[in-house]
């Protein structure tokens, strides 16, 4: 959001000066031509350096601040308050300041006639096509404060998901971190040192074990070559991670991942728990079964699952029903299908893939625990290794001189 002083003129032709926050100059016309006023002059505000005013400000809002907003919408809603006077309301007890930014710039467009998801859908980093199709769902059956209820918990849902995952990983990254550090470490520091070592004491003429001639080779080239091997080394992770970002590179990753023993199975519960849960939800809301899936596509946060929702929204429009497009695809358990089939026939298919996301999101705890459990023995056996190889290369021709001077 960038903040922006402008001057217009009123329907009496009467100058009007003020200050707004928009995302760019054309969002700032259209919220003055819709408030009835004529803009003659715009202009970004910035401070005295030049610099933007909002330069510093976090550029996305925490999903738990999300959460307790949303949280208290739907109780004011709920309670009979305007919804206008419950955004002012939250924009000035707001902690965030790009909350308040947002919050402004929401109750601007709606006091220019937008309507409550329209406005949320100008902001798509903070609100997702899942909340704002929710919201317009809401709007046109009149229950947006239960749509708003059942927003914040899945969004407590998702978060909660994403941080089991996040604590799951963060023990396995640290442990390659250190080891990656540690083999660079020796291979610099130590190695060389011992090397020089071992030739000391057994002379120019001294005959190495060839493990130990090994590790010094490789320690050699480290150290001739530090200058080119560190910047490859950085500069290829971080060329995978831009790549893994790009629409094929992504696809791929997904597609590998996909292919992993024991990541596998997570990452196909973790897509499944979120397919049952935000399709229950838009279907709940009363959102149409096309769109429920297109907007489902792109929040399973799996390109090849987002491709078969897509393909399934196809085969649903061409008159199949959703339970016989999923049983074919083999990406879907028979559960899923299954249920889908008994929500069909019952008419609660919102109701019956909440059981689904229940179950599925049990599974997902259970399989990360199992996950870590296997990672950590792992990792300290590869650590060990490399410790071991690194002493044996050493003892090694300790003994063989102790050996000589007996």
């Amino acid at each position: 959001m960038t903040n922006f002083a402008y001057v217009a003129l009123d329907a009496q032709k009467n100058p009007v000066n003020g200050k707004t926050d928009q995302t760019d100059r054309a969002s700032v016309i259209s919220a003055l031509v819709k408030q009835g006023l004529r803009p003659l002059s715009i202009k970004e505000l910035r401070d005295s350096k030049g610099m933007n005013l909002d330069m510093f400000q976090p550029k996305k809002v925490k999903s738990g601040q999300l959460v307790i907003m949303t949280r208290q919408l739907s109780a004011m809603v709920g309670a009979g308050v305007p919804l206008l006077r419950s955004l002012k309301s939250l924009q000035v007890h707001a902690e965030s300041p790009l909350m308040k930014t947002i919050l402004a710039a929401v109750i601007k467009d709606i006091q220019g006639g937008a309507s409550f998801g329209d406005a949320l859908a100008k902001h798509p980093e903070t609100f997702s096509d899942i909340y704002v199709n929710m919201v317009r769902a809401g709007e046109a059956a009149g229950i947006l404060d239960e749509i708003l209820k059942r927003l914040a918990g899945q969004l407590e849902k998702n978060a909660t998901i994403r941080k089991k995952v996040k604590s799951a990983m963060a023990y396995p990254v640290v442990l390659i971190f250190i080891t990656v550090i540690a083999f660079f470490g020796l291979m610099l520091f130590v190695i060389p040192q011992i090397g020089k070592i071992l030739l000391d004491l057994g002379g120019p003429d001294a005959k190495l074990p060839a493990l130990t001639q090994g590790m010094l080779a490789i320690s050699s080239f480290f150290t001739s070559f530090w200058f080119i091997i560190l910047p490859v080394f950085g500069g290829s992770i971080y060329g995978v991670l831009r790549f893994i970002k790009t629409p094929r590179g992504g696809y791929m990753f997904d597609s590998l991942i996909l292919k992993i023993p024991g990541i596998k199975t997570i990452i196909t519960k973790i897509a499944i728990a979120r397919f049952a849960r935000t399709f229950s939800a838009l279907m709940g809301a009363g959102v149409a079964v096309l769109e429920a899936l297109d907007v489902t596509s792109r929040a399973v946060g799996n390109r090849l699952y987002g491709d078969a929702l897509r393909a399934a929204a196809q085969e649903v429009k061409n008159g199949k029903s959703l339970a016989v497009v999923v049983s074919q695809n083999p990406l879907f358990p028979s559960i899923v299908s299954q249920m889908l089939s008994v929500g069909e026939e019952t008419g609660q298919t919102d109701t019956v893939l909440i059981k689904v996301a229940e179950f599925y999101e049990e599974e997902v705890d259970a399989a990360i625990e199992s996950l870590s459990s296997i990672i950590e023995p792992v990792m300290i056996v590869l650590l060990g290794s490399m410790v071991g190889l690194i002493a044996a290369s050493v003892m090694g021709p300790i003994a063989g001189l102790a050996q000589s001077v007996k």
